[in-house]
């Protein structure tokens, strides 16, 4: 099969790839398990792309829940370079109104209980986390974006230094919580940023996420806190635009161009290659064996 070097991860409500010419389906399996749903292949333009739902088609896996680790893997087993993921947020910022979008530059992360790394179990490694999305796309998206928004003389707006704050769910934050995060100049609360954007580092695949605002998480004051039913109203009008948008990324972002993302992980193992367990290297291979192969 013709290499696939883009992928898709969507979000709440978005559970397949629209406007996108879909080829086949995948029924994949990984040495972390299988992923949250079989990855569809499409093409767009002169484009191949993967798309995989996050919560599965049905949207049945919570936050928390998600097989991060089988859904990165998968994705590169296929040659994945860059990964877009679509996650709906919550604003901390009276500027950023529900169906405005972000791009976030930074994360917070106050997840509690899953796995952040697929390093461990017998194996070392650290990689740096500093600018935790991909500064390269994230300048292209933007500039895609921004032309979209002016073609369709659209009042959303494109916020791009913003920090994503990424809770463990499934509750919506406290009030008091919701404020505190509005104290730290956080833009933007989700649930789904972490651990992806630590697994895609760790597997040296570009990584970047299009929040999509849904509502003012419930730090106003006068305000009812944030229900489901809120969401779903405004997560429709970004469903209609990101279903529009994402065949633009597609077929103009650039691929195969050089990124230090996708080098890394180059330095990041700490573990002498002789004493690691000869599972974990089989099950890291795909990631790692081209270092491990340069060092014999």
């Amino acid at each position: 099969m013709e290499k696939v070097s883009l992928a898709v991860i969507g979000g709440s409500g978005v559970y397949e790839l629209k406007n996108v010419r879909i080829l086949k389906e995948l029924n994949l399996s990984t040495p972390f398990g299988k992923p949250s749903d079989k990855i569809t292949i499409g093409r767009t333009g002169d484009r191949l792309a993967a798309f995989l739902p996050r919560h599965g088609k049905g949207h049945r896996i919570m936050p928390g829940e998600v097989p991060v680790k089988a859904n990165i893997y998968a994705l590169k087993s296929l040659g994945v370079e860059k990964i877009i993921s679509v996650s709906a947020v919550g604003s901390l910022k009276e500027e950023i109104r529900p169906t405005d979008i972000v791009l976030p530059s930074q994360i917070i992360d106050k997840t509690k209980y899953r796995e952040l790394s697929y390093f461990g179990g017998g194996i070392v490694g650290h990689i740096s986390f500093a600018d935790p999305f991909c500064i390269n796309m994230k300048r292209k998206i933007s500039e895609i974006i921004l032309k979209y928004l002016s073609d369709k003389k659209s009042s959303k707006r494109l916020f791009t230094e913003e920090t994503y704050v990424c809770i463990e769910g499934p509750q919506f934050s406290t009030r008091a919580e919701s404020n505190l995060h509005r104290s730290w100049g956080a833009g933007v609360i989700g649930m789904t940023a972490i651990p992806e954007a630590k697994l895609a580092r760790e597997a040296e695949i570009c990584y970047i996420t299009i929040a999509l605002a849904t509502d003012y998480d419930c730090w106003k004051e006068n305000e009812e806190g944030v229900g489901i039913s809120m969401v779903l109203e405004y997560m429709k009008e970004n469903n209609r635009m990101i279903n529009e948008v994402l065949p633009l990324i597609l077929e103009q972002i650039p691929v195969g161009d050089e990124c230090s993302c996708r080098t890394a992980a180059k330095y990041a193992v700490i573990t002498a290659k002789d004493v690691i367990p000869s599972k974990i290297k089989k099950n890291l291979a795909l990631f790692y064996d081209k270092y491990w192969k340069a060092a014999s």
